[in-house]
């Protein structure tokens, strides 16, 4: 067996280097608010197929993705790698996740407009007096080129991000949710992918035959309607405001829950206010970096939830108050 010479080894290297370099200089010239309009377009609109390692908690998971938008339409397959086989099959709104296990699938409604990236910024956040923004460096991801753009929170309320951008189309090739600390809390990244490749429709459709399936609706989650209240926080920590009032209806209640979201632009809190249960619930709990936190106040349970640390909950949850 022949093996190349070491020059015909050193040639194709430098020519990477070389059109790296050119990247490079591309990169630098796009600012990190435009690097970020752009990835929320590249979300909206990519269509992409790969694997994705999810990380929470110290439990990581690999799923096969696959996602389409047509008209504005999201048509998505989401198979759980390890486990029970789960499927999600996504067409819009309507959701049937497959369990075969269990021989049933189970119909849900979501408005989520991301199954992955729920939680990216948007056009809203006010750099510069909540966070700093700035492009750290490149590096490849899932074998792309990819510009990585941190978010900087100025106090403990809120939390930072890191999101490596593909530098073709600003596609999140990964993305982490950090802590005070300096470590993830939360990690998506893409082992391999491909963007903007023609998807055809079998790639969409379950792996399983349904038909003899047990099919179970699951009951919208709530019914909401706009609502105006006299709630409000009287120490809400800086930056954060109300952007919304919903009176909301649980499944199995008939009680309307009053939904109040507060958002900096990038981290959002959700309060949920209703009368006082007979089983009193009290105090923090947390998954990932989510954290919620209830305590009872003027004969309500008030509960603060939200991906932001336990202190910002907290001080949400206890400082509610109606005149």
């Amino acid at each position: 067996m022949q093996f190349p010479g070491v020059k015909s080894l050193i040639w194709p290297v430098l020519a990477v280097g070389q059109l790296s370099c050119s990247a490079n200089a591309v990169a630098e010239r796009i600012e990190p608010n435009e690097w970020l309009s752009r990835m929320g377009a590249a979300v909206q609109m990519t269509s992409y197929e790969g694997t994705v390692i999810r990380i929470q908690d110290g439990k990581a998971e690999a799923l096969k993705v696959v996602h389409t938008v047509t008209d504005g339409v999201i048509r998505e397959k989401v198979v759980a790698q390890e486990g029970n086989g789960l499927e999600i099959i996504r067409n819009g709104n309507e959701v049937h996740c497959i369990l075969p296990d269990r021989q049933s699938v189970l119909v849900e409604e979501w408005d989520d407009q991301s199954t992955l990236f729920s939680t990216l910024p948007t056009s809203e956040v006010r750099f510069g007096s909540e966070y700093d923004v700035s492009i750290v460096r490149e590096e490849r991801v899932a074998g792309r080129q990819a510009v990585l753009v941190a978010i900087r929170p100025h106090d403990g309320y809120r939390y930072g991000h890191r999101i490596w951008l593909d530098t073709e189309t600003a596609f999140p090739l990964q993305t982490q949710l950090i802590g005070d600390d300096g470590a993830a809390l939360e990690q998506v990244k893409f082992a391999e992918i491909s963007l903007n490749e023609t998807i055809h429709a079998s790639a969409l459709a379950p792996s399983y035959s349904t038909e003899n399936f047990r099919w179970l609706t699951q009951p919208a989650r709530h019914v909401s309607h706009e609502l105006e209240t006299s709630w409000k926080s009287d120490d809400i920590p800086q930056g954060f405001r109300a952007v919304a009032t919903h009176g909301d209806t649980m499944p199995g209640s008939d009680a309307e829950v009053t939904h109040i979201v507060y958002s900096d632009g990038l981290a959002s809190v959700s309060v949920f206010i209703a009368p006082r249960p007979s089983a009193i619930s009290e105090g923090a709990s947390r998954v990932g970096g989510s954290n919620s936190y209830s305590a009872i106040i003027d004969g309500h349970q008030v509960t603060a939830v939200g991906e932001v640390p336990a202190m910002t909950v907290e001080q949400i949850a206890t400082t509610m108050r109606r005149p």
